[in-house]
């Protein structure tokens, strides 16, 4: 298996025109002297939306460390894949995320959530974890429970993990797995139990991405209680040290945070547990890119700042095809969203400070910004016109990305201010 290095950042390119662009922020973190590695993602979903395929990842991802000198790792990660999209992803991707999210709460067959509850006695009764200051109470009825509602998705994800291994032929891959885009978080308990169960599927899994508290909205601050997301953080750190002990998994398995980007205000509580405990932590972006793209575009003026107005006015007119696949993930109200003819008069710097995300600007409009985070069909749709612009406004777009990802993102996660 590869081993991947202990930060590591998901980075999306829905146009595959910024791989350079993010890598330069990586860069900066290496001048600071923190190691922070990329990992390319993109999902079925977001190429059948583009009309991309996997290896156009891989080769914009290749030819950027190439142009830039990277000297240390980089991935391509195969997105929430499942046994129905997976073959394509086999040749290009050498980090996999398998999504269970479809088999929790499935009805496992045979006899083995009792077999799993038979071997693992440790998990009745009380168990004190360092790190979690009560023990946890439990009893067998709980672990059957639990079992019940995660075995499933576990034993799914060994299926899936299995068919790559065998596919990819003796090929070194990094295997995550996803259990974030269900309904409920999972708590620290359920996933030590969850843990138990993918060593006990033989799964070397580097990277879990559970569902935490509080909701990760696409392309903005996290909403929740930020104290009660902080606890449970450092509680599933101490989980998963717990589990590599106890159950063999690797050394190196760290939490993974889906959906990541622009959740400002639980960074520091992130950058405070990682430096106190030592532990990695892989974080995947949800569109922040795409959204730069907009930005770079409107702050470069005329054809520019003339396609971002007509990509809003088409989001706007289209909202509800829009949203509906993201209606779990996002939280606008239509109220707050100004009139395609209103923003046709706008200037420049009046849609830049709308969407760009830094909430304590008076202009900001975190409804506008999720709005055009799922319009990003809409630019796929304008075919050569978004991308030959993207190439005419390049110098302004990758300011916008790097700045972004380094400033906004890899500066308060990893080091701290």
């Amino acid at each position: 298996m590869l081993t991947i290095e202990k930060y590591s950042f998901g980075v999306g390119d829905r146009f595959a025109h910024q791989a350079k662009a993010q890598l330069a922020g990586c860069l900066q973190a290496i001048n600071e002297g923190v190691e922070v590695v990329p990992v390319w993602n993109k999902s079925h979903r977001e190429h059948t939306t583009i009309g991309s395929d996997p290896e156009s990842v891989r080769r914009a991802a290749d030819e950027a460390v190439a142009a830039l000198g990277w000297r240390k790792s980089h991935y391509v990660d195969a997105d929430h894949i499942n046994m129905g999209n997976v073959e394509g992803f086999l040749p290009h991707s050498d980090f996999f995320t398998i999504d269970v999210a479809d088999g929790i709460g499935a009805t496992p067959e045979g006899s083995a959530v009792t077999d799993f509850v038979a071997a693992h006695p440790e998990l009745v009764g009380s168990l004190s974890i360092p790190g979690i200051e009560q023990p946890f109470e439990s009893t067998e009825g709980y672990v059957m429970d639990v079992a019940t509602k995660y075995i499933q998705a576990v034993k799914d994800a060994g299926q899936i993990y299995r068919h790559i291994l065998d596919r990819k032929s003796g090929a070194p891959f990094v295997p995550e797995v996803s259990m974030d885009e269900t309904d409920l978080p999972q708590t620290p308990p359920e996933l030590l139990i969850i843990l138990a169960a993918l060593a006990d599927e033989g799964i070397p899994l580097q990277t879990i991405a559970p569902k935490f508290t509080g909701r990760f909205n696409k392309g903005v601050d996290y909403v929740g209680d930020v104290s009660q997301f902080e606890k449970e953080f450092n509680d599933d750190l101490a989980v998963i040290a717990f589990a590599i002990e106890k159950y063999g998994l690797p050394a190196n398995l760290k939490l993974s945070v889906h959906s990541g980007s622009d959740k400002f205000s639980i960074y520091a509580p992130i950058h405070r547990a990682l430096k106190r405990t030592g532990a990695g932590l892989h974080l995947k972006t949800a569109g922040t890119t795409w959204l730069e793209e907009i930005i770079g575009l409107a702050e470069a003026d005329g054809e520019g700042l003339v396609l971002a107005k007509d990509i809003y006015a088409e989001a706007i007119a289209n909202v509800e095809a829009l949203c509906a696949p993201y209606a779990a993930v996002i939280d606008i109200d239509r109220e707050r969203l100004p009139a395609a003819t209103e923003v046709r008069e706008w200037s420049s710097a009046q849609l830049v400070a709308a969407i760009r995300h830094v909430p304590e600007c008076p202009e900001f409009n975190a409804h506008m910004r999720q709005l055009l985070h799922v319009g990003y069909k809409i630019a796929a749709q304008m075919g050569d016109r978004y991308l030959d612009l993207l190439e005419r406004c390049e110098e302004t777009i990758a300011k916008n990305v790097t700045l972004n990802l380094y400033d906004r993102h890899i500066v308060p996660l990893f080091l701290g201010r």
